[in-house]
């Protein structure tokens, strides 16, 4: 069984988007250095991360826009697989945070998520 680990967002100008969420939902920002520029872990007013949102460059760049939910998975590479034989695609490789693994995918409808695994220990 899977649940929703996480949500991000990529897009063209992540400081203008930063602005919209920390007025809307009075969401604090927390920069995290991408090598020449920043993205953002969005915390709720208690220190709780709500999300990410992101430069559509670097790293990112081939993602789609819009929000990404992320859903974890208790094999990563047994579910790429599966989403290759069932229509959909890997849209970018597989990247790490800590020893956690993910890796957005698009769906055969060609709807967007993520695919996170939790590492061991």
């Amino acid at each position: 069984m899977s649940d929703s680990s996480w949500c991000d967002i990529t897009v063209e100008n992540a400081d203008e988007l930063v602005s919209f969420y920390e007025a809307v939902m009075n969401w604090k920002k927390e920069p995290i250095d991408m090598g020449g520029y920043n993205d953002y872990v969005m915390m709720k007013t208690d220190g709780t991360p709500v999300g990410g949102i992101c430069h559509k460059q670097g790293v990112n760049a081939q993602y789609p826009s819009g929000w990404i939910n992320y859903f974890t998975v208790e094999n990563l590479d047994a579910a790429l697989k599966e989403v290759t034989a069932r229509g959909g695609k890997q849209a970018g490789d597989i990247r790490h945070h800590g020893k956690d693994s993910f890796c957005v995918i698009v769906d055969p409808s060609g709807a967007a998520c993520a695919l996170y695994e939790k590492g061991q220990g």
